[in-house]
């Protein structure tokens, strides 16, 4: 299940200014298929260089589960929501797990029929 071309679970990393901002985007990628879930973190505190210069910064972390097949609309749909200049996206590979929990990721995002899920 996992090998096939476009349905290897990813997991994508970005970071929002305001937890406001991330809810609204992770509604519009679950909503559009795009992920199956994504995770809040709250009270993340990132400390980056910016324009020559160190920054600080309070954030909320996404954890968006989706597919390698719709990575390239899922991080157009976030640019286009995102109010950074550079949001971050940082695509990781998912090694394994349970075979329930993906089938479900990839019926979400519609990389499967839920009659396979």
């Amino acid at each position: 299940m996992m090998s096939e071309i476009g349905k290897s679970p990813r997991i994508v990393l970005s970071t929002a200014g305001t937890r406001e901002e991330a809810e609204k985007i992770a509604r519009a990628l679950v909503e559009n298929h795009l992920a199956a879930c994504v995770n809040l973190v709250s009270g993340l505190t990132s400390i980056y260089r910016w324009k020559g210069g160190i920054e600080k910064a309070e954030e909320t972390l996404l954890l968006i589960k989706t597919v390698e097949g719709k990575l390239p609309e899922l991080e157009s749909t976030l640019h286009a929501l995102h109010s950074y200049d550079v949001p971050e996206f940082l695509v990781l590979p998912v090694e394994g797990g349970s075979d329930a929990y993906l089938r479900w990721l990839l019926s979400s995002v519609g990389a499967i029929s839920e009659e396979h899920a």
